[in-house]
């Protein structure tokens, strides 16, 4: 669908009266601009003398960085796919796919506080605020999805698992933006 078309199209469809594109795929994408900053900065580090006792940290950075954009750009089409299937399964599903894994990719910026290129510092704050965007996003398409969800149990599950999430994304951003912010500012 949109993963093959230009940004314009998508973004076109997404501002039309259209059932789909929505909320959902919106996260994904821009939690997929959160991975692609994760990838740059580690791409612009990997081969400097100066970062090179890094190099095999920043390889497995960039080896999940870039696994877990991919799927994002996957989940863009799979959101319009689901919600136009009607499937609450599949509604809820996706967007609780993109919440963890943005819980999962924000989890790769802290070290690159250290371990990245120091000019590229901004760009992992703007990727921490990006995947916590993400997050949120799909955080409200979980939890409107949730309430047509029959089994108490599992919508009481995964309440408790994203509210842990979110805490925990909260958590993570802040340090990231005050520890970022103090280096930029000296």
């Amino acid at each position: 669908m949109y993963r093959n078309k230009s940004l314009k199209i998508y973004l076109n469809d997404l501002a039309a009266k259209l059932p789909a594109p929505g909320g959902g795929s919106a996260a994904a994408l821009t939690a997929a601009e959160g991975s692609a900053l994760i990838s740059m900065v580690v791409n612009f580090t990997l081969g400097k003398s100066k970062y090179a006792r890094y190099h095999r940290d920043l390889l497995k950075a960039l080896a999940g960085s870039e696994k877990i954009r991919a799927r994002f750009i996957e989940l863009v089409d799979l959101d319009v796919a689901a919600f136009k299937s009607k499937d609450i399964n599949k509604s809820l599903s996706v967007p609780l796919e993109i919440a963890r894994l943005c819980f999962d990719a924000l989890k790769l910026c802290p070290p690159l506080v250290k371990k990245g290129n120091i000019n590229l510092i901004s760009d992992v704050a703007v990727a921490a605020i990006l995947l916590e965007a993400g997050f949120s996003s799909a955080l409200f398409n979980v939890r409107i999805n949730l309430k047509y969800l029959k089994n108490r149990k599992r919508r009481d599950k995964i309440n408790k698992e994203l509210d842990k999430k979110k805490s925990g994304i909260i958590k993570i951003r802040r340090n990231l933006e005050e520890r970022i912010d103090e280096i930029i500012r000296r």
